[in-house]
């Protein structure tokens, strides 16, 4: 019988790993997209005719109940946020209420219309913040250091309270940074990577970041969407912490990916203050021998080999536009 997983946050970089997933192993694959007067299916464009795209808000919860009654899936992968930290702090109510409260909202649609359907939540590394313990594992406390991490802690204990209270197969992925060539521009790494390739090809000068020491545990999105389906294929519902245990600075990231296109970062990255969080988040590291043990998961795609994955498909993208001598684009 063909399994039929319904994901929010589809358009979004881990949505469109997970549903080429999905789709690869049979599944039919429903995807919650808001409406919008401009297009944000690029990532997905690829795989449009073969997923059912359904309307719907993470912020209205007669909206979910309506989708989830439409999709009627087997299982519910939540990956729909504000994710971008830096603008928490902007958009903090904004953040929470689609961070925190759209996950309670998806699991009562689930508990009123698909109470069968098995479901993952995406936590966050960011839970961690202030980091109590390095490295970090399934049972360290949180210390959140923006609304974004605030807001994901509520979706990781509502998620808990759900399984605990209804007896629901819902999991939690508290994902360690991870990124590809299609991970949001406003992205540190994403930002880098585009800024090395627009001073290879000459269209900017210089890149401009904030803390360049802040410590990382990176991996590839690719492998981590793995281990989402991972989970809701075990018998029992459980937390796992997903991560490479490798941890590296900005600065790190910096000196590869700009040595990959023969350039010296230190001659075009400027510390900018603009760029520093109120409250930073200096070192995240965490330890995923439990989802190793439970689950067999390994990352495959190496610190280097990503970094490099990413200058190239900018280089690719942009490269059109060098060649059109056209200005930087905006």
């Amino acid at each position: 019988m063909t399994k039929r997983a319904l994901i929010t946050g589809i358009t979004g970089q881990d949505g469109s790993y997970l549903a080429e997933l999905l789709l690869d192993k049979g599944y039919e694959v429903s995807g919650l997209v808001r409406r919008s007067s401009t297009d944000t299916r690029e990532r997905i464009a690829h795989i449009v005719p073969r997923v059912h795209l359904i309307p719907g808000d993470m912020s209205d919860q007669g909206s979910l109940i309506d989708v989830m009654a439409e999709a009627q899936p087997d299982e519910v992968y939540n990956l729909a946020a504000q994710s971008f930290v830096g603008d928490s702090w902007k958009q903090a109510l904004y953040t929470g209420d689609v961070d925190a409260l759209g996950v309670t909202r998806l699991l009562e649609a689930i508990r009123r219309k698909a109470p069968s359907a098995r479901f993952y939540q995406a936590s966050s590394s960011e839970m961690f913040g202030k980091v109590r313990e390095v490295p970090q594992v399934e049972t360290t406390p949180f210390h959140p250091r923006s609304p974004y991490g605030v807001a994901k802690v509520y979706g990781y204990f509502i998620t808990l309270n759900y399984r605990e209270s209804f007896g629901m197969h819902a999991s939690n992925g508290i994902l360690f940074n991870h990124e590809s060539p299609r991970r949001g521009i406003e992205f540190v790494t994403r930002k880098i990577t585009d800024g090395v390739a627009k001073i290879k090809l000459g269209l900017a000068d210089e890149l401009r970041l904030g803390n360049l020491d802040s410590q990382r545990d990176w991996g590839f999105a690719g492998d981590y969407v793995e281990m989402m389906w991972l989970m809701l294929q075990q018998d029992e519902p459980d937390d796992y912490v997903v991560a490479t245990g490798v941890m590296h600075t900005v600065r790190q990231f910096c000196e590869i990916a700009f040595a990959h296109v023969g350039l010296d970062y230190e001659q075009f990255v400027v510390v900018d203050d603009r760029f520093v969080r109120p409250a930073e988040v200096d070192l995240l590291l965490g330890d995923s021998a439990k989802a190793k043990r439970v689950l067999g998961w390994e990352p495959k795609v190496s610190f280097n080999a990503l970094v490099e994955l990413m200058v190239d498909a900018d280089m690719e993208r942009l490269a059109p536009i060098a060649a059109a001598g056209a200005s930087e684009p905006r």
